[in-house]
């Protein structure tokens, strides 16, 4: 079984508790992804709170696409992740960087898998690259931007 390694730096809840639901689904489901292929996951960071809905689905749909297409060019033994979230400037922004140890070379054929996610994402405002470099693997980014939640009325 391949080994899932979290590497999680800062503050607030790391340990995946009901009470940080995306931080935990996305552990678990990467545990299964990684005893099912073989290939280990290191995870440098998730985000500490809950995304708005469309954004979360959009995460987990662009993860399990990158993913199937490492599990099938087969030659990674490592993925790297990262999903962070920042608000530092307005609007907000989510990044996901996914990079693996493969060949490099698959970079054309995740492109091209990724097609309809990127007009997806483009559509939130976003944008997905995939870069490889032959030999060192390759490094799939989307960024998306987000906006505070606004207090409800009366709130």
């Amino acid at each position: 079984m391949a080994p899932v390694t979290a590497v999680l730096g800062g503050r607030g809840r790391k340990d995946g508790s009901p009470q940080d639901p995306l931080r935990h689904t996305l552990a678990e489901h990467l545990a299964g992804w990684s005893a099912r292929s073989g290939i280990a996951i290191e995870i440098w960071a998730l985000p500490r709170r809950p995304l708005p809905a469309t954004v979360a689905e959009l995460v987990h749909g662009t993860l399990d696409e990158i993913l199937e297409e490492v599990e099938r060019q087969a030659t990674a033994r490592v993925v790297s992740l990262a999903l962070t979230v920042s608000f530092t400037r307005s609007p907000g922004r989510l990044r996901l960087t996914v990079s693996n140890d493969g060949s490099g070379t698959a970079a054309e054929a995740l492109r091209a898998r990724l097609r309809g996610r990127a007009a997806g994402i483009a559509g939130l405002g976003g944008r997905l690259t995939v870069n490889g470099v032959p030999g060192e693997g390759t490094t799939t980014s989307v960024t998306v931007p987000l906006r505070r939640a606004r207090p409800r009325p009366g709130s």
